[in-house]
């Protein structure tokens, strides 16, 4: 009997409602590529312990990258620091991705979380991965956004 593959997947994607204004991004398209694998769900942003609805958040400077390095960090749009709380997230996020053994990871774009090619930064759209995706990307993992998964698959 063969395993099947496990993914982390963002779980807003998956129609959790854990973004910042409780809400989800649920993805038909992602569900039903997801249909033969073993998911695992995963809201860094949950995980923080932040809670939601609340204030959406920016990286300052930078990107996720930069964060992991400590030269950036993660505010509420009321100028709150939240950095080390979107640290913990993340770390969280990747625990349950090795505990899985997961080597790929669907993302949701333009989050200071999950961003795989695009967060905002000063309420534009950046290029720039968000933290979860840089650590993911940073420990080995093959990490695509919803929008690329769709775009592969219609190679």
């Amino acid at each position: 009997m063969s395993e099947r593959e496990a993914v982390v997947v963002s779980a807003c994607l998956l129609g959790v409602n854990c973004r910042y204004d409780g809400t989800s991004r649920r993805d038909e398209y992602v569900l039903a590529w997801l249909r033969n694998k073993t998911t695992i769900p995963v809201c860094p942003e949950a995980f923080s312990g932040l809670g939601f609805p609340r204030l959406a958040a920016e990286i300052e400077k930078g990107d996720g990258f930069t964060v992991l390095s400590g030269k950036a960090r993660v505010l509420l749009k009321d100028g709150t620091d939240v950095t080390r709380a979107f640290l913990a997230g993340a770390r969280e996020c990747l625990k349950l991705a090795r505990i899985s053994n997961a080597r790929v990871a669907v993302l949701k774009d333009r989050s200071p979380s999950c961003g795989v090619n695009h967060i905002y930064i000063r309420g534009k759209k950046s290029r720039g991965a968000g933290i979860l995706a840089a650590l993911l990307l940073r420990e080995g993992f093959t990490v695509l956004s919803e929008k690329e998964l769709t775009e592969k698959s219609t190679d």
